[in-house]
């Protein structure tokens, strides 16, 4: 059956995309959101009836068909390579939600809650790169961000930049960090100078600059902890 016979021949109220528009999103079942993503079958079978062989694939469970591969997704008859990529990309984005919505439960409560979150992105580094936590009020985290890459003895960080970043984000508080790649923790006078300076605008801007961590391997710096501003 064509999907002239299947899906358009249905009543309005039932075919996905308008069943979405009448009813919202939360009226449609698993196999009807995928059939919207795919948006068309084939000449044997519906964008409905190919979703409900995806979610068959994969046990009939969201977490189980997040992880397919696109390669498995191709496997489906009628299934091609761009069906197969537009439903992994919808998946991703998925996962990054979830991700993203897990992050904002996490707390910075100290130096070290802080240097555990960001070490993955600054450790073992050949060059120097800057990044920057960024927190709301109650100092959980909302994203964060990279500012600059340099080389092995420093790098150029804007702070319109940093600020941009910020304020993008409606941040209340941040927490900037950079590696020395060296593995020497003490910082340097511009280091200092730098952070003293964001921390004077954060001020204006009704922010707070919680700490600058000086990341080097399985170790860190803090210049809050250390007095340093």
């Amino acid at each position: 059956m064509s999907e002239s016979g299947g899906i358009r021949s249905w009543a309005m109220e039932d075919r996905p995309r308008e069943k979405l528009l009448l009813k919202g999103k939360n009226a449609l079942s698993d196999a009807e959101l995928i059939a919207i993503i795919l948006r068309t079958g084939t000449k044997s079978k519906t964008a409905l009836q190919m979703a409900m062989e995806v979610l068959q694939r994969a046990g009939n469970n969201l977490d189980e068909l997040g992880k397919l591969e696109i390669h498995e997704f191709e496997q489906i008859k009628g299934m091609g390579t761009t069906k197969a990529v537009t439903l992994a990309a919808v998946l991703e984005l998925g996962r990054r939600r979830k991700n993203q919505e897990s992050l904002s439960r996490v707390a910075i409560t100290s130096s070290r809650a802080a240097y555990e979150y960001i070490r993955q992105y600054l450790e073992d580094l050949p060059h120097e790169e800057f990044y920057m936590i960024l927190l709301n009020r109650a100092n959980r985290i909302i994203r964060h961000a990279h500012i600059s890459k340099g080389g092995t003895s420093g790098t150029v960080v804007d702070n319109k930049i940093v600020f941009a970043e910020a304020l993008r984000s409606k941040a209340s508080a941040m927490i900037v960090c950079h590696n020395h790649p060296s593995g020497n923790m003490v910082p340097s006078e511009s280091d200092i100078s730098l952070t003293r300076k964001i921390a004077e605008a954060c001020k204006l801007l009704d922010m707070t600059l919680l700490d600058h961590l000086i990341i080097g391997h399985n170790k860190y710096y803090s210049l809050k902890d250390e007095g340093d501003f």
